[in-house]
């Protein structure tokens, strides 16, 4: 593994095992407003534990997507990129303050709102389908796709 891996941080309309539920939207403002650069890579949501970086964080019609690279120049982000690439380690959580929410019909507490300040990588996320995949991105594996597909088949 050579640190870089994608997942979803977060998924809409799925609630967390502490009845949170994200709406599409909520991550808008903060993502505008810090990019990708300003969202902290941490170990376990320890500020002494960064790990890498995030290169890409968007919402989609899914989620959070996210894109990070791991530093595997630094002693613990190695050691995750190890349990990462054997299958041991691949939950990812968000770190949040709440700017916005209303109260669900079921007593969910519905996220419209979010102050997104790191995603960490965990061993037992709070929304339990936020993972992490490692490997090529989607967009790298269709790239290639062109590339190896025969003249006739390609898309004009």
């Amino acid at each position: 593994m050579d640190g870089h891996f994608t997942g979803y941080a977060s998924l809409f309309g799925v609630p967390d095992l502490g009845r949170d539920v994200v709406l599409p939207g909520a991550f808008a403002a903060s993502l505008a407003r810090r990019g990708a650069a300003g969202v902290r890579m941490l170990f376990q949501h320890d500020p002494a534990e960064p790990i890498g970086r995030w290169l890409d964080l968007r919402e989609d019609a899914r989620g959070l997507y996210v894109e990070g690279r791991l530093n595997l120049a630094v002693q613990r982000a190695r050691e995750v990129a190890a349990l990462m690439a054997e299958g041991a380690l691949d939950g990812l959580s968000i770190g949040f303050r709440t700017l916005k929410s209303r109260p669900g019909a079921d007593g969910s507490r519905q996220l419209q709102g979010i102050d997104l300040w790191e995603i960490s990588v965990v061993t037992f996320p709070m929304q339990p389908s936020a993972r992490a995949a490692s490997g090529p991105t989607p967009e790298a594996i269709r790239g290639l796709a062109r590339l190896v597909a025969p003249a006739r088949f390609r898309a004009a």
